[in-house]
């Protein structure tokens, strides 16, 4: 019941921070509403965290491995994502995500000598191939000769970070830090490394008090940050981060359901086909979660 919950909190979060990443974009520079986001959560983790009794520090022989996560998943992974948004539509986005599925598995056989499993490759495939038909019309636009392609690089890359962030994750949790702790000092670590980066890009620091924007970056900091980040990694403690990772691929239907009643998204049956394939991945990567 517990990876159940954890699941479902992941997917429903994340799922639909897709809605609230644009509200971001214009007037405030991304690397600067990176660094608002991730400063905030990482308020959000310390403040409960000393509210409610639980550990804060860490060793500091420990520590270069929590610098090293949060400036990988909290700030490299969200610029380039911010990025990339620029470029293309968040269905491309969604398309490149769920292919963090493959991108864990693979690095953890690289760092960790972890096997590839077959069940978990052909769960994956299922995965970007029902994608696929969810976003078909956005991915059938691309043209080699537009910007389009450079996006997809962009969002590549941030699932590049993203995946080697994980790593680092799965060292942390090899030495039982606490969840909560990890992610106060990463978050704290990744904004300050969006502020840098943007201090070296010349950017403005703005703030824009349009309510879309404060609305959007406190869900983003505290739902889509400070819960969403805890639940994952306690997640992928408990089943891995590859299956964790699977939690990737059903973000976009939790953001289409979303624009079905906000936008008036209508389903087709290629649609219809993609949620099945889908469904079919998700059982395939998952029901083997006791065997781990």
């Amino acid at each position: 019941m517990q990876v159940f919950v954890l699941y479902a909190s992941v997917v429903l979060i994340w799922g639909s921070t897709w809605a609230a990443i644009p509200f971001q974009l214009g007037v405030v520079a991304e690397e600067v509403s990176v660094a608002y986001r991730f400063a905030l959560g990482s308020i959000a983790l310390f403040t409960y965290a000393l509210l409610s009794g639980r550990q804060v520090r860490i060793p500091l022989g420990q520590y270069g491995m929590v610098i090293l996560t949060g400036a990988l998943m909290f700030s490299a992974n969200y610029l380039f994502t911010y990025y990339a948004i620029n470029y293309v539509t968040s269905g491309l986005v969604a398309v490149a995500f769920s292919l963090m599925v493959v991108f864990n598995a693979f690095f953890e056989q690289v760092f960790f000598r972890k096997p590839l499993e077959s069940r978990l490759m052909l769960a994956s495939l299922f995965g970007v191939v029902g994608i696929g038909c969810l976003f078909w019309p956005e991915v059938g636009r691309i043209d080699l000769a537009d910007q389009t392609v450079y996006g997809v690089i962009l969002v590549l890359i941030a699932v590049t970070f993203a995946s080697l962030g994980n790593m680092g994750a799965i060292v942390s949790a090899s030495r039982n830090l606490p969840v909560i702790a990890v992610n106060a000092h990463g978050m704290a670590w990744g904004a300050l490394t969006s502020t840098i980066v943007a201090v070296l890009l010349g950017r403005e620091f703005r703030f824009s008090f349009e309510p879309g924007y404060i609305l959007s970056l406190g869900y983003l900091a505290i739902f889509g940050s400070a819960v969403a980040f805890g639940c994952y990694l306690a997640l992928f403690r408990k089943i891995g981060s590859a299956r964790a990772a699977y939690t990737s691929v059903l973000f976009p239907i939790i953001a289409l359901l979303i624009s079905t009643f906000v936008e008036n998204y209508q389903w087709s049956a290629l649609a219809a086909v993609g949620i099945l394939f889908i469904v079919a991945g998700n059982w395939l990567a998952l029901t083997r979660m006791k065997r781990i």
